[in-house]
């Protein structure tokens, strides 16, 4: 296949589809090229979402913690990014060393293509200062599958996909082996995250000459408790940033506590959206979020928005009297 018939056949996914998510897919079947688009799924809940970017966050809250964060995102479109999330952490100590373990699954899927990832967390804990640092390191594997469906023009100028050795017309997947690490520290009122995915990003070869190679990610995140003038509420600002290289994706949030059981607040995605968010927290050590985005790119006129569901159980496992003092719902 020649450039200019690669690039008519692009062409026409693209108006098809109606959505540039689709080229990042497309271009990570050609040989020749490299794929420059952030590849980990993206979140709202991130300030309750840590331990997906993070392995020193790993039982830092001193409590078995179990979550499950279900993402809808770009709605109205076919094919949009769908993501489903599954973590459980807590503190561990082997041999009398303070350590916390977790276990990720995620499973994500965007057009054709569908990935699977599992990793193994764990967290080395120290007191530092008044709080705890978490030096944490993620081991796991990165399954990715593609099945186009390609449309290609009926004519003698252009060659059907399965007559092309660089095209994949057909169901093709590959694993590989992934790292991550992070250092997660927390007191009382305060916690900052710096940590990066994808360490020595792998390549996936699905054969055939096609190619992508996985892209090492960078997350810093920090927040804050403050107490209001009312003892029953509590202010919370936080941010969370992303860097793939490429791109930053910048997330400001500010979540508003009353009582210690009911929340809700406001995030802002530079260039990408407004972010409505709220939950509560059930006596029985239940919690339940949402996040709903609203557009503000060019997509918007495409997208019904984005949605978000999060639940999660914590239960106390009777470890040091230091650890149980972190029951806020700013660390899920």
């Amino acid at each position: 296949m020649d450039i200019f018939t690669y690039f008519t056949v692009l062409k026409l996914l693209m108006i098809r589809f109606k959505n540039i998510i689709f080229l990042t897919a497309v271009l990570g079947l050609l040989p020749a090229l490299t794929v420059q688009a952030q590849q980990d799924p993206q979140f709202s809940l991130n300030m309750f979402n840590q331990l997906a970017v993070n392995p020193g966050f790993a039982g830092s809250q001193g409590m078995l913690s179990a979550s499950v964060l279900n993402r809808q995102q770009w709605m109205g479109f076919e094919g949009n990014p769908k993501t489903t999330l599954a973590s459980v952490h807590m503190p561990v100590k082997p041999f009398g060393f303070n350590s916390g373990v977790g276990v990720i699954f995620m499973d994500d899927q965007l057009g054709f293509e569908k990935n699977i990832a599992i990793n193994l967390n764990y967290a080395y804990r120290l007191e530092l200062g008044n709080g705890q640092l978490g030096i944490g390191l993620a081991v796991g594997l990165l399954n990715k599958a593609i099945d186009g469906k390609w449309t290609i023009p009926d004519s003698d100028n252009h060659i059907p996909a399965s007559q092309d050795p660089a095209i994949p017309d057909q169901a093709e997947s590959a694993m590989v082996f992934d790292m991550g690490m992070g250092l997660f520290y927390h007191t009382d009122d305060f916690y900052a995250g710096l940590s990066s995915t994808h360490l020595f990003q792998p390549t996936v070869d699905y054969g055939m000459s096609a190619k992508e190679d996985v892209k090492r990610h960078y997350y810093a995140s920090a927040g804050y408790n403050f107490n209001l003038p009312n003892p029953l509420f509590e202010l919370q600002p936080s941010l969370f940033a992303k860097y793939d290289g490429a791109s930053v994706q910048i997330d400001i949030n500010t979540n508003v506590i009353y009582n210690k059981k009911i929340w809700g607040g406001v995030s802002y995605r530079l260039g990408d959206a407004v972010i409505l968010l709220g939950g509560l927290e059930l006596s029985n050590g239940l919690r339940l979020g949402v996040a709903y985005d609203f557009t503000t790119s060019a997509l918007a006129h495409y997208s019904h928005g984005s949605v978000e569901f999060m639940l999660n159980y914590s239960l106390e496992i009777g470890m040091d009297k230091f650890n149980r003092r972190y029951r806020s719902v700013r660390f899920l």
